[in-house]
């Protein structure tokens, strides 16, 4: 892996369209290995269009490869003692520090985000392996009063072998937000990533090895979702499956598990609420709307998608959200704009296709609204930071999850109409209130329907904070304590004395 810095990992990407020391096989066992069929897949960057890289494309096989090395590598893991798993999680912390450079030029590369987006990403890595570092040793069962003949107790142990499908859009932070919390309970994983963001799983998997990880304790195979993402989840030795995706790819996996029984934590999207009160700081709830929709281009799955305001500040905070909005830059990620391009084509032309149907609809579309390119090379998967105001709760652009850099702004006139309207789609996974009233905002944060609210700032909180949605949004929490939940079982044991 490259020491360089990130200037001279910039320099030598743009001279070269190349980055150096990129794997070009599954982590299967501990090494690095080809797929069984030989088969190889083009990795493109989405600042420019062109490909930069090839990456193995895995099948069944490959997974059943990757699967039975896990099983191997847990019955290791398991009886490792907790202390050793802290050490473990800790100088991963401490690898991915030192990596950070190579790692967050390649997140970018390999995304299409600012580098100072994947730079937080990375850090972020960082803090979720030693944050549960600190957790592996202290998972204490508790003691059961059945009386003066009985001891009970209960002991909590590691489900078995974890599989993790990672989304494209956060490839680095969510291979450590699901992966730390798995081994650090004893677990062996398989991840799966995207096949328009393998690399950064494959080099996390990496310095898992260098960090002391048993051989078959982590696992990673590239490739498409139908090819080794389905058989992945339905392999009869997974135990738990951690999916981040869309609501319809995350029915199909719950319906093919389902014959397994497998255990599921499951992260799909939102649409999820800025609500601005009439009270609001009206300069901070703009600042706040501009980060929470244009951060990551728009491709986040808590993305703060809709605004809604009051009518009484309604004018006041779209000039001020506009002013913002039009001053943002555009541009590859490795030149640090303020936002980069979309993942891939595919999806600029998902995210195009909806702003088009708006705009037959007759919606007011208020700036952007049209692809791009960058303006610097001409090239790239871009589309202009858009804002649609004044929409009925029933428009698709509210109903629905675009994914991209795109806000839907509807207009209320009280509290119980923002708290209608904010509850007002089939999702529940985050939302945000901005009021001077804090007794005014924690009842409308009580009676929002999502797994995590916050007040005054729409992205407060951190790897502390449990994080997962209700409804269609999901079921599971990860981060937080409560994220190591799903890779334990409770056993108890009780004995006649």
């Amino acid at each position: 892996m490259s020491t360089k810095s990130s200037a001279e990992l910039i320099e030598q990407y743009f001279a070269t369209g190349a980055l150096p020391g990129l794997p070009e096989g599954h982590l299967i066992d501990g090494h690095f290995v080809a797929s069984g069929n030989g088969a190889r897949m083009a990795s493109v960057d989405p600042g420019n269009g062109k490909v930069f890289a090839e990456f193995a494309v895995g099948d069944a096989k490959d997974v059943a490869r990757a699967v039975e090395s896990a099983a191997r590598g847990f019955e290791i893991w398991r009886r490792t003692r907790p202390a050793e798993r802290c050490r473990v999680l800790n100088r991963m912390a401490a690898l991915i520090r030192e990596h950070a450079a190579y790692l967050s030029v390649v997140e970018s590369v390999d995304s299409g985000k600012t580098l100072a987006e994947a730079e937080g990403d990375v850090s972020a890595s960082a803090r979720l392996f030693e944050y549960y570092a600190g957790a592996a040793d202290k998972l204490e069962g508790t003691s059961i009063p059945l009386g003066p003949d009985y001891m009970s107790w209960s002991i909590r142990e590691p489900v078995g072998v974890t599989a993790h499908i990672i989304p494209w859009n956060y490839p680095t932070s969510t291979f450590a937000r699901g992966v730390a919390p798995s081994i650090a309970a004893g677990c062996a994983v398989v991840a799966k990533p995207a096949e328009t963001t393998p690399f950064t799983a494959l080099l996390m998997a990496r310095l898992l090895c260098e960090a002391g990880l048993p051989p078959g304790v982590v696992n990673v195979v590239t490739g498409l979702g139908s090819a080794a993402g389905e058989p992945l989840a339905v392999h009869p030795k997974i135990a738990h499956v951690t999916f981040t995706g869309s609501v319809g790819t995350g029915v199909r996996v719950m319906q093919q598990v389902a014959p397994n029984v497998t255990r599921l934590t499951l992260e799909l999207g939102g649409k999820s609420p800025l609500v601005a009160l009439d009270d609001c700081d009206v300069e901070a709830a703009a600042e706040g709307a501009l980060s929470a929709i244009f951060c990551n281009a728009g491709q986040v799955c808590s993305a703060g998608s809709r605004l809604v305001v009051s009518r009484a500040i309604h004018a006041d905070l779209m000039q001020r959200l506009l002013e913002k909005t039009r001053a943002l830059t555009l541009g590859h990620g490795l030149r640090n704009p303020h936002m980069g391009p979309l993942n891939s084509e595919l999806h600029l032309g998902r995210v195009k296709a909806h702003v088009d149907r708006a705009r037959e609809r007759g919606a007011a579309i208020l700036c952007g609204g049209n692809p791009t390119q960058d303006p610097a090379s001409g090239g790239g998967f871009f589309f202009e930071p858009t804002i649609i105001d004044a929409l009925a709760t029933n428009d698709p652009a509210v109903q629905q999850e675009i994914f991209g850099p795109v806000l839907a702004v509807q207009v209320v006139d009280s509290d119980e109409a923002a708290l209608a309207a904010a509850n007002g789609t089939e999702y529940g996974l985050i939302a945000g209130v901005y009021s001077r009233d804090i007794g005014r905002a924690l009842r409308l944060a009580r009676d929002l329907d999502a797994g995590q609210v916050s007040i005054n700032e729409y992205w407060a909180g951190g790897v502390e904070v449990p994080f997962g949605g209700n409804r269609k949004s999901g079921f599971g929490k990860e981060k937080g304590l409560e994220g190591m939940d799903a890779y334990l079982r409770t056993k108890c044991i009780t004995a006649r004395i």
